[in-house]
């Protein structure tokens, strides 16, 4: 339901607010611990490379040894990532220090599990929760997904133990130089650029309403809000894009053809985005009918995160399994905090409600667009 008159007037005024605020501080490197899987060349590789090119010190990355497919059973993930990771955490002091970890293509991507419990999900978003495991001693609960303490809240410093929670992002692509190309253009991110807003159609569903509730606490020279059935294309200087991908009925192509700037980010309300980092052959495009799986790829016809990050967008959003559109990232708060100076990783989590779900975040957790 379209908010009322009201309610529009205080995001108007939360957005001059939000202009005064001063972001929080920068992040250093000594925060990230980068995940890499010894048993994957690709892995190493992107570990190497992101470390030097980000000064990460060597204490603060993790070796593993497990299987590189791209999902596994729970006892693996709990065997083979979970307890090595935070017995390293422990034995290196870093439990409270860290606040940020990068996992790389060759770690796997997501679990296996069943509907009927609802413990299927992202790796990466489980791997948010270890840290109040650590510090209670006890793992989580598996049944459905966990309320994201740090969603939702735009004034505060990310810092713990005030949120019990590790921001988890990974560096992942179709092949090294697509990763490579994420590193270097977070490296060269800047404050300037289109923020696009595409809405499948002009009512008043949930999504809808979120990306033109983004709209408003933008900046209004840079912002493209796109309310027509037809979907937005060709777009250059964009910095910031949210919309409903192949959920679009009227979506007919497989990249929008835009022109993404150094630390661009995107967001979409798809199912299945994050699926898998296998390349699709080069004439297969989304969209398709779930009824035909001769158009699917990954088990689904659905649009892919990595097709941004092929593109040149530096930061994405998807998920690994069924999210279900309330706990898909919220363009109205991911987009703002990061036009304001929060780091990629921050501005994803403010804006994600819910860990030990479906929810992966691609990108180097430290890229900032700085001060508008």
């Amino acid at each position: 339901m379209l908010p009322c008159a009201a309610a529009r007037a205080s995001l108007a005024v939360l957005a001059v607010g939000l202009s005064c605020l001063s972001p929080a501080r920068a992040a250093t490197p000594d925060r990230v611990v980068v995940v890499v899987n010894d048993n994957s060349a690709l892995s190493l590789k992107i570990g190497e490379y992101y470390a030097q090119r980000r000064g990460i010190p060597p204490k603060n990355v993790c070796h593993l040894r497990t299987t590189a497919s791209e999902e596994i059973p729970r006892d693996i993930f709990d065997r083979e990532i979970a307890e090595p990771i935070g017995a390293f955490l422990r034995k290196a002091g870093l439990v409270e220090s860290v606040y940020y970890i990068v996992t790389t293509a060759g770690v796997p991507l997501k679990i296996s599990g069943t509907r009927q419990t609802e413990d299927y999900a992202a790796v990466d978003s489980e791997l948010a929760l270890l840290y109040s495991d650590l510090k209670t001693g006890k793992p989580h609960k598996l049944a459905g997904p966990w309320p994201n303490p740090f969603f939702g809240n735009r004034d505060a410093q990310f810092s713990h133990p005030l949120f019990p929670i590790y921001l988890v992002t990974r560096l992942a692509a179709y092949d090294f130089e697509g990763v490579k190309g994420m590193i270097d253009r977070a490296l060269a991110a800047v404050n300037r650029g289109k923020f696009v807003m595409d809405l499948s159609s002009p009512d008043d569903r949930a999504g809808n309403d979120w990306l033109r509730d983004a709209a408003i606490l933008l900046p209004r020279e840079r912002v493209v809000l796109d309310e027509t059935i037809k979907p937005v294309y060709d777009q250059q200087d964009v910095i910031g894009y949210a919309g409903w991908g192949s959920n679009d009925a009227h979506h007919d192509r497989r990249f929008p053809g835009f022109h993404w700037l150094p630390g661009a980010i995107m967001t979409e309300f798809v199912s299945t985005d994050g699926r898998t980092f296998q390349r699709p052959p080069a004439r297969w495009k989304p969209g398709g009918s779930w009824s035909n799986p001769l158009g699917f790829f990954g088990g689904s016809p659905q649009s892919l995160s990595a097709d941004y990050i092929l593109e040149g967008a530096t930061g994405a959003s998807g998920h690994v399994y069924e999210p279900y559109l309330t706990m898909t990232p919220r363009p109205d708060l991911l987009l703002p905090a990061y036009y304001q100076g929060r780091n990629l990783a921050e501005s994803y989590y403010l804006a994600i409600p819910a860990l030990s779900w479906q929810n992966i975040v691609l990108g180097d957790p430290l890229c900032s667009l700085g001060k508008p």
